[in-house]
């Protein structure tokens, strides 16, 4: 440990480290345990930090400062942190980074410099977006029940729909006008497809295509922020997750009309469908991996992680399958099952990988989000079935629920179960 660091260099420090979590995806009380665990290590247990869901704010009071004859000196500093791209390899850095202050491997100084070198840390390359773009709808198509073609026709949607984003969406649009631009983009494109006869079910091509627009980490963080009493932020992250499902269900509905406006008459579907082609174990398994796949990708997660993380989501989605194939459970049952076996798995892989627990889950959790149900409350309200929407959307809401238990449930358990020695978690 350093001798008589300065306390506002070290605040300076922990609220750095702070910024960069909370930009790119952590969780309010990984924020806050690491910034407490860098300043503390420092000696400096004066500093106080407040940790909103887009903002940090760092205060402290040295009792002596010798430069100053003894006078009491204080650090004050709010940063406020827009909402980006989600990069949860910065956050394993800064995971990373906070163990080895604690081991005494890393000065103040060339933790400064670290945090500098993981700022700066590229995205992943174009390609390799665009690539996780198309096959993770695809792969989802085949999750909720598509067949080959419909894989197919979910692809050519997820590569249109990332050139939109890319090039349209994120350049001139707000964040509302974009999310519903996005989904009506993709589920235009998904119906083209489907009347030029490419695609057997429209329900399965189209939840496929808007599968990478799902807000998955403002919904997985605003459960772990409610679980761990961070209601504020939690509540925050939810409704941010609610928008963003609205914004789906509102360029779904808007694709349906203007569909229907050019040819005279709304697409009639027949209702949930599953095509032999997929419903194997074994296609439903490879699915589940390329989807989660697809989301480490979008998500920034390390390379290394890969393996790990689309491992999880097949394991949740086995889960699911078994419990409403094998035990005849319902959806809302299987997904807590589910969700609580990808937390499981999660916080056991944290440790030896020494990656939080939350990139995996985030990743993982996406085969159980409920992107059937929010299309179906979307096409049965534009198509006046009001009854067949409210009840769309009320399983939706169970599904949801299901999901957020299970994930709390698995949370709550002691890290001691997890490992004998203090690790990523």
């Amino acid at each position: 440990m350093e001798q008589n660091p300065d306390f506002a260099e070290v605040l300076d420090v922990a609220s750095e480290a702070g910024h960069i979590l909370l930009e790119n995806g952590a969780e309010i009380s990984r924020v806050e345990d690491i910034m407490n665990r860098i300043s503390t290590h420092f000696g400096v247990n004066s500093g106080n930090f407040f940790v909103l869901s887009n903002g940090v704010f760092t205060s402290g009071k040295a009792e002596k400062v010798h430069k100053s004859g003894g006078q009491a000196s204080t650090y004050a500093n709010v940063a406020f942190i827009p909402i980006r791209a989600t990069q949860l390899s910065r956050v394993t850095a800064v995971n990373r980074l906070s163990y080895d202050i604690s081991a005494g491997r890393c000065s103040l100084e060339e933790a400064r410099e670290r945090l500098e070198q993981i700022k700066n840390m590229p995205l992943k390359p174009f390609w390799e977006q665009l690539l996780a773009t198309t096959f993770s709808a695809g792969a989802f198509s085949a999750v909720f029940g598509g067949s080959f073609a419909d894989c197919t026709a979910a692809c050519i949607s997820g590569f249109v729909l990332f050139f939109y984003i890319q090039f349209v969406s994120s350049r001139y649009l707000s964040r509302i006008v974009g999310g519903i631009s996005n989904a009506m983009i993709a589920s235009l494109v998904s119906i083209a497809c489907w009347r030029l006869g490419l695609g057997d079910s429209l329900s399965d091509i189209i939840i496929g295509a808007v599968m990478p627009l799902i807000p998955g980490v403002p919904f997985t963080n605003g459960v772990r922020d409610l679980a761990n009493s961070d209601y504020l932020a939690g509540l925050t992250r939810l409704t941010d997750a609610m928008l963003g499902f609205f914004c789906i269900a509102m360029g779904v509905s808007l694709a349906f009309m203007l569909d229907g406006a050019f040819f005279g008459g709304m697409v009639r579907l027949t209702g949930v469908t599953a095509s032999p082609e997929t419903a194997s174990y074994f296609w439903q398994a490879v699915a589940a991996f390329i989807g989660t796949l697809g989301f480490t990708i979008l998500y920034g997660v390390d390379r290394e992680q890969y393996w790990v993380s689309g491992l999880v989501g097949v394991a949740g989605w086995m889960v699911y399958l078994l419990v409403v194939r094998l035990g005849g459970g319902t959806a809302p049952i299987a997904s807590m099952a589910a969700a609580l076996v990808v937390c499981l798995l999660s916080r056991f892989s944290a440790v030896p990988t020494r990656c939080p627990a939350q990139v995996f889950i985030i990743c993982g959790i996406f085969t159980l989000v409920p992107g059937a149900g929010i299309f179906w409350f979307s096409y049965y309200l534009t198509s006046g079935a009001f009854a067949m929407s409210i009840q769309s959307g009320l399983m939706a809401v169970k599904v949801a629920v299901a999901i957020v238990l299970g994930i709390i449930l698995a949370m709550e358990l002691p890290q001691r179960l997890f490992s004998r020695r203090k690790g990523a978690h």
